[in-house]
């Protein structure tokens, strides 16, 4: 499927990336439009929406056969991203990194389920790469764990999506 294709970044009109993503879409492109969830207040209560990750760009995978000029002229597209003239294209493994990153956020790929006393280690945030022992599920995002700070046991909670199985 890649062997002549490339992924490619479109600029979207200012809130129409939704827009520009179906347009795309209905003209056989491939396209990827990260996205996540987020609660926000509207109409005074707090309700779950999808934001993009990148307000205003998308992907869209092309092949030198492809209609590129269609593209330009698609509802919602503002350009094509440029960088002294070359249409800026991403790595393959790069855009299949953030397709399985926006399933995480979206709940798409499930989050694993560690049970007390599973070793782990610590993805993101300031304790990124300390190894860790589960010592309770606090629901389903959530995970406490034993990590071993200037040689005390120190319980942290972390998101689930922050650590990792072991070894």
């Amino acid at each position: 499927m890649y062997s002549s294709s490339q992924w490619y970044l479109v600029q979207c009109k200012a809130r129409e990336s939704f827009r520009a993503e179906l347009h795309l879409t209905n003209q056989n492109f491939t396209c990827f439009h990260p996205t996540y969830p987020i609660k926000r207040k509207i109409a005074g209560r707090v309700q779950l929406t999808i934001a993009p990750l990148f307000p205003h760009y998308l992907f869209v995978l092309l092949s030198e056969a492809d209609n590129w000029s269609a593209i330009r002229s698609t509802r919602g597209v503002s350009k094509m991203v440029r960088f002294n003239g070359v249409p800026a294209s991403l790595e393959h493994q790069l855009v299949e990194e953030l397709q399985r990153h926006c399933a995480r956020l979206n709940g798409d790929s499930p989050e694993p389920n560690y049970k007390i006393g599973d070793k782990v280690v610590v993805t993101d945030g300031c304790f990124k790469a300390l190894e860790a022992v589960v010592t309770a599920a606090s629901g389903e995002e959530r995970v406490t764990l034993l990590l071993n700070l200037f040689n005390r046991p120190q319980l942290v909670e972390l998101s689930v999506s922050a650590v990792a199985a072991a070894g």
